[in-house]
């Protein structure tokens, strides 16, 4: 049911400025289903968000109304990664024979707003809070915990990250104690640089439950309302509008119910979210990095300087062309991997995925990062500018360094890759 034929062209025709798909490219990929969901999709981004990104940007906040209302589109339960929750949220119908690829469409249309922390601080959190507690948690948590966050009533988020341990997750050392009535955990650490925390009602949190290293780390879920947890606000270089909160946990009393899966087994559950989580980065980091060229690219045309437009001088030409066909190659990269999602079993896919998925963060954001300067480059000054034509340019140069350290930094997932490799390679000569 692929549509390979020719249809109708789909944006606003700046060649470059959307996938190949959109125009006149055949896909192996994309069903009707998928273009019938794109267009639903843009329709809510350009009338819901687009309008209002400079306003929560500098305010930095997002009105909750708009989870609500993202929730009624028909949209929020679409990043949770697949299946679609049915069982939690019946009364939202999922697009037909929904997969990997309307979660991408998703993630690529929300980027089209050029802010990464109006997209972060609406969608991330669930996006990457939710699943462990789906996948792995008990079905009275998933429940309790599930249906509000994907209704838009409640927000969540995820809180690994602390001030003594970034990517390296296993050496986190924010403590959970079990009580010895074995009804509730004593939770007393920190977290930083958390994504939405600042307004999150759910925590899906890492905690040391057992000896050191990976082997003793749990996920629990705490809920702001219980007594000891404190949230700051955090002022970062960019991504404003989500929230990004340093929180303490002064011996929070969390019930067991909140455990998510089994006791020590926490580090597999965030290995097994991170595939998912890193796939998202590359959607997003690529998509700013293809409105950073589409912004140049207009005002090229606009812009005139020794008598002729910028679009004129080879050098202008040069850089435009240096951003597409970084883009493109990307965005065929992060296909091939999308189709893989849908085709493999999650269990294959957390295995063979790892490695090349921390590959193509790292490409997405190197990317984004080079896109970045070159289109400010093409605005001058006008990029330097909080607001007009270069608004979006400048707002995602700040952007940059949230999309290349969180998830893994660069340093970590090229080492990741390689490592995957070797593994992969000593596994065949075993076999020989």
């Amino acid at each position: 049911n692929t549509r390979t034929h020719a249809r109708d062209m789909f944006g606003e025709g700046v060649p470059f400025g959307d996938p190949s798909w959109y125009g006149e490219f055949n896909s192996p990929y994309y069903t009707k289903s998928h273009e019938d969901f794109r267009a639903k999709v843009r329709a809510f981004v350009d009338s819901a968000i687009a309008p209002y990104v400079h306003e929560w940007d500098e305010s930095k906040t997002i009105p909750l109304e708009i989870y609500r209302a993202t929730y009624a589109a028909g949209i929020l339960p679409a990043v949770v990664g697949k299946p679609w929750p049915s069982d939690l949220v019946p009364d939202c119908p999922a697009p037909e024979n929904f997969d990997y690829f309307h979660e991408l469409i998703v993630f690529d249309e929300f980027a089209r707003c050029g802010s990464g922390g109006v997209l972060w601080g609406l969608l991330e959190g669930i996006n990457i809070g939710l699943p462990p507690v789906l996948n792995f948690g008990s079905e009275e948590l998933r429940r309790r915990v599930g249906v509000p966050c994907l209704r838009g009533e409640k927000i969540i988020c995820l809180a690994i990250t602390e001030p003594y341990a970034g990517s390296d997750v296993a050496n986190i050392r924010c403590e959970a104690k079990l009580d010895p009535s074995g009804r509730f955990f004593t939770v007393t650490g920190e977290k930083k640089w958390i994504t939405n925390g600042i307004w999150a009602d759910y925590f899906t949190c890492a905690v040391r439950t057992g000896g050191e290293g990976m082997g003793g780390i749990s996920l629990l879920v705490i809920e702001r309302s219980m007594p000891g947890v404190e949230c700051k606000r955090m002022d970062c270089m960019g991504v404003w509008a989500s929230g990004t909160t340093f929180i303490t946990f002064d011996e929070v009393k969390v019930p067991v119910e909140n455990l998510i899966g089994s006791a020590n087994e926490g580090f597999k559950y965030i290995m097994h979210n991170f595939n998912h989580e890193r796939w998202g980065f590359v959607i997003q980091a690529n998509r700013f990095a293809r409105v950073c060229y589409e912004e140049a690219f207009k005002y090229a045309h606009r812009r005139r300087t020794f008598g002729k437009s910028l679009i004129e001088h080879p050098v202008i030409r040069h850089k435009l062309a240096e951003m597409i066909r970084q883009i493109e190659s990307t965005h065929y990269l992060l296909e091939t991997l999308t189709y893989q999602m849908n085709t493999m079993s999650k269990q294959q896919a957390a295995k063979a995925l790892a490695g090349i998925t921390a590959l193509a963060k790292v490409q997405s954001t190197k990317v984004f990062e080079f896109c970045a300067r070159e289109a400010a480059q093409v605005f001058g000054g006008a990029s330097y500018t909080r607001g007009g034509q270069g608004e979006k340019v400048e707002r995602l140069y700040r952007d940059v360094r949230a999309y290349a350290i969180p998830g893994g930094s660069e340093e970590i997932l090229l080492d990741l890759g390689v490592r995957q490799a070797m593994k992969q390679y000593q596994t065949a000569l075993s076999r020989l």
